[in-house]
């Protein structure tokens, strides 16, 4: 470990990069306390402690939400542009061509960030209208040209973090909005182990203990299943050039039961979160059965049941549904078919094709289920012991692992390409 951390503070452009992203991840903490003026915190730590929903929305923000700061919507309505436009590339032919280019991609990014302004604005007033009507301590009397103010203020801020997000990717060390969101959640750790101290009761010891060995083998399954991968044997035909023969070797080609990585659930959560907010627009409508929706929406997502539901069915889904953006088995093969490589007892080409879609749906099935059950563990958890802290720790846990093991990799994988560079 010592010996890695060396090569790392050796290779100056490495060290450049890492540095650089601890620093954007210093600036997003002190945004994060940069508070909305004219607000109750104290009121409005008391709603944000009776509610699951907020409080998990509250943990993925790194506590700027229960703060009312400047970036209190963190970086969910960019993801939520994100999943609009993956969802419209399966289904517009255009879209699905355009990503297949670097100026088609370009353009979707673009586009994500134009959509992400005003989806920033809907939910951030959606936020400010839930929090009055729960409580009129928390913002008071406000005009229409403060809560004009307060919209544009927390809409630049999600802005401003989309923007430190995609200058951490670009150095490689990690996905920028995923390492933002685990900053938010490392940085609320302090306070809740504290809390947990100062209310400790020595009742409610074994179900603490309980907790540790859950969150223990929360860790483990995640390492198992993130590093789990099936090797497909992959054989190359003997090629004679001159006098010389290439080819002939064998290798294989691996599948890991865990593409999509962390993203799943940062979009089940930003999905799940949704509907709540766009129902805020339309609880005092006109029209009788649209107010009576738009709270029936409300209610059925306090649930506890229903929100348990619909999360795992949403991580399910989006493990299979990011799988088939990031992997194309069709452009596997016909690379496999141009380099002279297929796989023992298959065709290659369309076979290739249908045999690596087959498998990848077989073995992500495995991936999608633990971490659907992984993530509604901890709401079965607190549903048995009443204990809040548990249904957000054992998500967030879920969220600090994969990103760990996702940053590790990208900063390995840089040092042995420093090492073949060296050589």
């Amino acid at each position: 470990m010592f010996d890695k951390l060396i090569q790392i503070w050796k290779a100056k452009d490495l060290r450049k990069n890492i540095l650089f992203v601890l620093g954007m991840l210093v600036i997003f903490r002190f945004a994060a306390h940069i508070p909305v003026p004219g607000v109750n915190t104290e009121a409005l730590k008391d709603i944000f402690s009776g509610n699951q929903i907020l409080g998990l929305l509250n943990v993925f923000s790194g506590g700027s939400m229960q703060n009312f700061s400047v970036v209190m919507m963190g970086v969910a309505p960019y993801i939520t542009s994100s999943i609009i436009f993956q969802l419209l590339a399966m289904i517009v032919p255009k879209l699905e061509e355009m990503q297949k280019e670097e100026s088609g991609r370009q353009k979707i990014n673009m586009w994500t960030r134009w959509l992400t302004v005003p989806l920033a604005a809907m939910q951030a007033f959606g936020m400010i209208t839930l929090l009055r009507r729960s409580s009129t301590a928390i913002l008071g009397d406000i005009g229409a040209l403060d809560l004009l103010g307060m919209v544009v203020v927390i809409s630049a801020g999600t802005m401003f973090l989309m923007w430190i997000g995609e200058l951490i990717s670009e150095k490689n060390i990690g996905n920028g909005i995923s390492l933002l969101i685990f900053a938010g959640i490392v940085a609320s750790l302090p306070q809740a182990i504290q809390q947990v101290i100062v209310t400790f009761d020595p009742s409610q010891l074994f179900i603490m203990l309980g907790f540790i060995a859950i969150a223990l083998v929360t860790v483990v399954g995640v390492v198992i299943i993130t590093e789990g991968q099936r090797n497909v044997p992959v054989q190359y035909a003997k090629q004679i050039r001159g006098n010389r023969m290439y080819g002939g070797t064998s290798t294989h080609l691996p599948l890991r039961v865990n593409m999509a990585g962390v993203i799943p659930i940062i979009f089940a959560i930003s999905v799940v979160l949704f509907p709540s907010m766009i129902a805020q627009f339309f609880i005092q409508a006109r029209t009788s059965w649209i107010a009576s929706a738009a709270e029936w929406v409300i209610v059925a997502f306090q649930n506890q049941l229903f929100y348990g539901i619909m999360y795992f069915v949403l991580v399910f889904a989006f493990t299979y549904f990011y799988t088939e953006v990031i992997f194309h088995p069709d452009q596997i093969a016909e690379n496999l078919q141009k380099q002279g490589g297929f796989i023992p007892g298959i065709r290659p080409g369309k076979h290739t094709s249908q045999y690596l879609a087959n498998t990848t749906h077989k073995i992500i099935f495995v991936g999608a289920l633990f971490l659907g059950i992984i993530a509604i563990l901890p709401l079965i958890m607190r549903y048995f012991t009443g204990i809040q802290s548990l249904a957000i720790g054992g998500t967030s846990l879920l969220i600090v692992v994969a990103v760990v093991i996702e940053t590790v990799k990208q900063i390995e994988s840089q040092l042995t390409m420093r090492e073949y560079e060296g050589m």
